[in-house]
């Protein structure tokens, strides 16, 4: 059930327990805001960050941008009460964190029966155990709220005792399996945060990283990283160029039924118009926007 030409460039992660950032999310540009009930939350304000995350939903003013809660782990004293709870915010979707198997996924869209048919389900990628399940995972959007992928390489790092390195190279196979299995069953998927947010150079490198891995976007930390990764995520003078022109091709006359066709001196075929529609569309909703 996920939307593939909405813009996903840029997910920002917002404590809910704090309640300016709650206010000045409503006025960032990123794509996505992500209420976070889970890192960013101690203990003691797990409750009441709940009820914080909830209200603002309900108060609304954040436009055009996706609106996600991140909840609990299932497997502590927070995680079914959230889920529970943010069954009827007026979100877009709740985040999953922890996700070890499918049947996570299906026990949790199990419990969201009764939630709004607009309500979708996300899935960290942070578990070592999820791993090997990856193409299962993904093959339950087609019977489930599921839509969309989130990277925590954090986690993984935690989890497999692996140096965190600019390059990542301990997690780019995992990565690529994310990505390859996310795009096999029609997933969107959004790379994980970079934890560097005053040296916007290493997170722009990591940010390129991301989009040459087929990432739609990147979760963020700090509004600081919004304007890079937009632009790193966002299609380029040329790119768009290049997609116009390919449907321009096809839409001609003598094309109509060819399955390839020469385009500026290079040969296109209909994946290629399909690759230039989603680049054009998501080019128009990024205008939109402003």
């Amino acid at each position: 059930m996920t939307d593939t030409v909405r813009p996903r460039r840029s997910a920002l992660y917002m404590p809910a327990s704090n309640a300016r950032a709650l206010a000045k999310a409503r006025s960032l540009p990123a794509d996505m805001i992500i209420l976070d009930l889970e890192d960013a939350v101690s203990p003691e304000a797990k409750v009441d960050a709940r009820d914080a995350a909830i209200a603002a939903a309900a108060e609304g003013g954040f436009g055009n941008r996706e609106l996600a809660i991140r909840i609990n782990a299932l497997d502590t004293p927070w995680g079914k009460d959230d889920l529970a709870a943010v069954a009827h915010a007026q979100i877009d979707a709740v985040l999953i964190p922890k996700v070890y198997r499918p049947t996570d996924i299906t026990a949790c869209n199990a419990a969201l029966a009764d939630a709004p048919s607009r309500l979708q389900l996300w899935a960290m990628i942070e578990t070592c155990a999820v791993v090997p399940h990856l193409d299962a995972l993904a093959a339950l959007s087609a019977g489930t709220r599921l839509s969309l992928f989130v990277m925590g390489v954090n986690d993984l790092a935690k989890e497999m005792r692996a140096k965190l390195t600019p390059e990542r190279t301990p997690f780019l196979p995992i990565l690529t399996l994310a990505v390859a299995a996310a795009r096999a069953h029609n997933v969107a998927i959004l790379d994980g945060v970079c934890n560097e947010f005053r040296d916007l150079d290493v997170f722009s490198a990591e940010a390129d990283q991301g989009l040459l891995f087929g990432f739609d976007g990147k979760t963020l930390i700090h509004p600081d990283q919004i304007g890079p990764c937009n632009a790193v995520f966002s299609p380029s003078a040329d790119e768009l160029a290049r997609a116009q022109a390919v449907i321009a091709a096809f839409d001609l006359p003598e094309n109509a039924g060819k399955g390839a066709i020469r385009v500026d001196g290079r040969m296109v075929e209909l994946l290629h118009l399909e690759q230039a529609r989603q680049t054009v569309a998501i080019a128009r909703q990024i205008a939109a926007q402003g």
